[in-house]
């Protein structure tokens, strides 16, 4: 069964007859009769009583002929959509995400869906590297990423950028400050620095090694960072020790523990998306993104 078979048998219906049908669908009476004829074939009834001067539906064509109309309406609306996501104007997004704090995501999904409000967005959460290998692969159409600037096969597209902070003993000299300043930094060499280890998120602990060599230190490895809250408290209970993160929730307030923003540098947020042509709603995502950065 063929979509314009359907068109054909409506056609006739609507039309009285084949040669009006023919007339209106501008094409050849012997192509519309054609196309009935084997349509009634392939479904096995009669769908229309001919005769040398009426035609008229048969009473499996009467039954027929609002099925077939729902399925021509049906066919529209895909064309239709189909039209819409070629044109960026509709489709689904799935984006890899990320926790980040003061809301922006969701501000950026508010505002997408006011510019765009037939495009979806479906938030899959996944590690950095997965999420990177996912635009790569196809599997993602865009991922928001931290600190990484470069991988094969994926653009990155600054969207925003977000403070860094030590956590520190609080009887520290650096924290007696608002901020610390990248050449405090040297007060802090003999202390340990508990960072996560570098599988768990390269991006950042190459951000933070590169950062520790433009200060000249080289800090001795503490226990690794596990999370925030745990960490922070080993820090406050335990021997002397300090660490970097970039704020994912909250700040939270920990007995002994100093948490001071360091002045430079901040990390950045990027949409990855795939080096080839992305998909075309991904205009949309990327101005909601940046407009509320």
């Amino acid at each position: 069964m063929e979509i314009r078979q359907l068109e054909y048998f409506v056609a006739v219906a609507e039309h009285g007859g084949f040669s009006r049908a023919a007339e209106h669908l501008h094409i050849v009476q012997s192509a519309v009769s054609q196309q009935v004829q084997r349509l009634e074939h392939e479904l096995g009834v009669r769908l229309f009583d001919r005769s040398t001067r009426l035609v008229r539906l048969s009473g499996a064509g009467e039954r027929l002929l609002p099925e077939a109309r729902a399925l021509l309406d049906a066919a529209g609306r895909i064309s239709q959509v189909a039209a819409g996501v070629v044109a960026g104007e509709d489709g689904v997004l799935r984006l890899g995400t990320i926790h980040e704090t003061g809301g922006r995501l969701y501000k950026a999904l508010n505002k997408l869906a006011a510019a765009a409000p037939r495009v979806q967005v479906r938030l899959i959460e996944a590690a950095p590297a997965e999420r990177i290998e996912a635009v790569r692969s196809g599997q993602l159409d865009a991922a928001l990423v931290r600190g990484l600037a470069t991988s094969p096969g994926v653009r990155f597209l600054p969207i925003w950028t977000s403070p860094l902070y030590v956590a520190l003993p609080a009887d520290h000299p650096v924290s007696s400050g608002s901020v610390v300043h990248r050449e405090q930094l040297k007060e802090l060499e003999q202390l340990p620095l508990r960072l996560a280890a570098r599988q768990n998120n390269p991006p950042f602990y190459d951000l933070i090694e590169a950062l520790c060599h433009t200060a000249g230190i080289k800090p001795p490895p503490g226990p690794p960072f596990t999370n925030l809250l745990t960490t922070l408290t080993a820090i406050g209970v335990g021997a002397p020790s300090w660490t970097i993160f970039y704020e994912v929730s909250t700040l939270p307030s920990v007995h002994r523990v100093a948490i001071r923003a360091l002045d430079q540098p901040a990390i950045t947020t990027s949409l990855a998306v795939p080096a080839r042509r992305p998909v075309p709603a991904l205009h949309h995502l990327l101005d909601a993104l940046t407009g509320i950065a």
